[in-house]
């Protein structure tokens, strides 16, 4: 499985975060509509990544949830048909629940910064720090941490888990 070290982060202004993200990105942003649908999983977390109607992504990803800099052991299977695979796999393991959100990608190194607008909880921002293969989960950390302080992010800013275990936190 490949392996990123990551963060996430409420925002208090969504405009500071663009502007310093800008700064750091070595490309241009790209802004994605994404619709997320979580499903059943004995182990790990598994969702449909929704982008278009002919382009979606399965991902498996195993991590625990703690605020700072983390381990996310993932897998990736793209789909030119998500509507199908999302049926299909909704009668196989049920649906846990949608997150929607509007993401601001940008590129620094090998790092992706997000920010994001999520439907029901606000706007976040999140490293992924994509680790290359020998690299040592140190590194990763440092360069999160480095990342973070560029982006005025603060202990206090970050959050657990994903964002759909923040919507049934809310919900209940």
């Amino acid at each position: 499985m490949a392996v990123n070290i990551e963060i996430k982060a409420r925002l208090h202004d969504f405009g500071e975060a663009a502007i310093r993200s800008e700064r750091l990105s070595d490309t241009a942003r790209e802004v994605i509509p994404q619709e997320d649908v979580f499903f059943h999983s004995p182990a790990g977390r598994l969702k449909l990544r929704i982008l278009a109607g002919d382009r979606g992504e399965l991902i498996y990803y195993e991590r625990t949830d703690a605020d700072g800099p983390k381990a996310s052991n993932y897998d990736i299977a793209r789909t030119a048909d998500p509507g199908t695979l999302r049926r299909v796999l909704a009668a196989a393991l049920g649906v846990r629940g949608v997150v929607k959100k509007t993401r601001w990608l940008y590129l620094a190194g090998q790092t992706r910064i997000h920010l994001d607008q999520v439907e029901g909880l606000g706007e976040f921002l999140e490293l992924e720090v994509v680790m290359e293969p020998g690299q040592e989960h140190e590194e990763g950390v440092q360069i999160a941490e480095e990342l973070m302080a560029a982006l005025g992010i603060e202990a206090g800013d970050l959050v657990e888990g994903a964002y759909m275990d923040l919507l049934e936190a809310d919900a209940n």
